[in-house]
């Protein structure tokens, strides 16, 4: 029988904080996807007395089918589009513009709501650590990584507790580091790794990030 890897988020950002200690002292920025990954990145903020952000990528759905990814966006218009399940589905340019243009209004609305109207954060130059609470197919994570490498940042690191090894692979390609402790296949959800995979919500988002700005 299958044995959940992590009780909760909090102990897969310890597994993470362990193979992070190293960038304490390099000045890491933490960046969160929301809304799980802002409880790890969190631990991994107060581990490496980092300060903690968010980017927030979004998942592009297929016509008729929300849940089905056909891509990613992020909110400076950074795109990733699985294109052989857009030839396949035969899906026009037309709903992909517009599926882009509401979900990078539905960011919009998100990064409001977390951050208020705090400035975006300076990357240049910077070590930035992407977290999330686990991948799937990556195309989120691969979205932010995208955005965030035109800010010119000095290294990128992804950390994650989990993803299939496809995935890890793929991720690798486009960071100076990745970091995942459990690479499994096979692999239907993150959820199936964790004994508490309870939604996060807006509220706790907001709090996290106010108990991690410096006082």
């Amino acid at each position: 029988m299958f044995q959940a890897r992590f009780r909760n988020r909090e102990e897969a950002a310890k597994k993470l904080v362990s193979e992070l200690l190293e960038y304490r002292w390099k000045n890491p920025m933490i960046l969160a996807i929301p809304r799980g990954g802002v409880v790890v990145a969190y631990e991994i903020a107060k581990a490496l007395n980092a300060p903690l952000d968010l980017i927030i990528p979004r998942k592009m759905g297929a016509p008729g089918n929300p849940e089905l990814a056909i891509g990613a966006v992020t909110e400076d218009g950074t795109t990733i589009l699985n294109q052989r399940l857009v030839e396949d589905l035969g899906i026009a340019k037309d709903f992909i513009e517009l599926e882009k243009a509401n979900q990078i209004q539905e960011i919009k609305r998100r990064t409001k709501a977390y951050r208020s109207d705090s400035p975006l954060p300076d990357l240049k130059n910077k070590t930035i650590i992407l977290v999330d609470d686990g991948i799937a197919t990556g195309a989120t994570m691969k979205a932010a990584i995208r955005s965030v490498r035109k800010q010119n940042p000095l290294f990128i690191i992804v950390a994650i507790p989990v993803a299939p090894p496809d995935t890890v692979k793929e991720l690798s390609k486009e960071v100076d580091k990745l970091v995942c402790p459990v690479v499994f296949e096979p692999f239907f959800a993150i959820g199936q790794f964790y004994e508490d995979f309870s939604q996060v919500s807006d509220e706790e988002v907001i709090r996290l990030l106010k108990l991690a700005k410096p006082r």
